[in-house]
């Protein structure tokens, strides 16, 4: 998953003579990446044990959204070195862009949600 090679690099990248991850910012990307993932993680969880439809549209982009943008954040941490083929974090990244827009990408999981909230608020 991504969050182990961001936290890892923190760790071992030093710059300033300290490590990357002592630097506020960067502890502040790796926590919000933390946040997305766990979240996605549990609405995957909710969904897979009710099996309803709306349950898992918002499940679906969730963890879309916190593939991207938890593959963009690894980058961030990673720096210019993310783009090399020495970090494999390019790859986290075209991968969940390709997967968050397979099969109509988000906007079917959209409509799906709305409809079943509707329905809820209706």
């Amino acid at each position: 998953m991504v969050p182990e090679p961001a936290v890892r690099h923190a760790r071992t990248r030093e710059q300033f003579g300290r490590p990357i991850g002592a630097f506020q910012a960067v502890q502040h990307l790796c926590a919000e990446l933390l946040v997305r993932l766990e979240t996605a993680r549990a609405a995957v969880y909710a969904a897979a044990v009710t099996a309803d439809p709306a349950d898992i549209a918002a499940a679906r982009l969730l963890a879309d959204e916190a593939a991207v943008r938890g593959a963009r954040d690894c980058l961030q941490v990673h720096g210019g070195m993310g783009f090399t083929w020495e970090a494999e974090v390019h790859l986290h990244l075209k991968r969940a862009r390709v997967r968050a827009h397979r099969g109509g990408g988000g906007t079917e999981s959209e409509e799906l949600l709305a409809a079943g909230l509707l329905m809820e608020a209706g």
